[in-house]
């Protein structure tokens, strides 16, 4: 290769390499979680500093429009037909899937982000957000057959699962020691906010 050509194929193959290396190491990063779930530490003006399960500590600007829902216990026995819910599940021993909690949504809710997809509570876990189109009730629970514009699925839910439904909220829940997930996203700055936190009440834990 003449030595000219070889002197301008150089730059290229660098500059190759680096962005080859760049985007190796923006794979390589942790997405930006899109919630977090502790406990309120404080209110200081449009500020909710939170502790994280985890541990860490947690400062979210809290959006003008932000909603808040309280999450408050129901008895399995709630869930009925027609019902649409959310649930947690992970894989069962022989693949079927079992509940880790279910939130029932009250109707002006109905259709609430509908579908199956993967989840960051536990590994392995899915949420399913469904109407309970069969719900079959034995000595171990009940198995909901729920049903979402793209299929359908089988779930177990043990007599000592969590079940828990939305009431209305307000800003005046978010006190200190209450426990919540709020949903955040990252602004420009670097800073988080949440436009929606959802808190438990009476000392529930929210278990979603």
């Amino acid at each position: 290769m003449p030595a000219s050509r070889s002197h301008l194929i150089r730059p290229f193959i660098a500059l190759a390499m680096v962005t080859v290396s760049t985007l190796y190491a923006l794979a390589q990063q942790p997405p930006t979680p899109t919630r977090v779930r502790g406990t309120v530490e404080s209110v200081d003006g449009d500020t909710l500093a939170v502790k994280s399960r985890s541990g860490e500590d947690v400062k979210l600007h809290m959006a003008g429009n932000m909603v808040v829902l309280g999450l408050t216990k129901i008895a399995l026995s709630d869930i009925k037909v027609g019902s649409f819910i959310g649930t947690t599940t992970v894989p069962g021993p022989d693949g079927t899937p079992k509940a880790v909690e279910v939130h029932v949504f009250p109707e002006n809710m109905r259709g609430t982000g509908e579908g199956s997809r993967p989840y960051d509570l536990k590994p392995n876990s899915s949420m399913t957000n469904a109407t309970v189109a069969q719900s079959v009730v034995s000595n171990d629970g009940h198995t909901l057959l729920v049903k979402y514009k793209d299929g359908e699925k089988k779930v177990e839910v043990a007599p000592d699962t969590p079940v828990v439904t939305y009431v209305p909220g307000d800003k005046a829940d978010l006190k200190a020691g209450a426990k919540v997930i709020a949903f955040m996203k990252k602004l420009p700055d670097g800073s988080l906010e949440t436009d929606r936190v959802s808190v438990g009440r009476d000392g529930l834990t929210p278990p979603m």
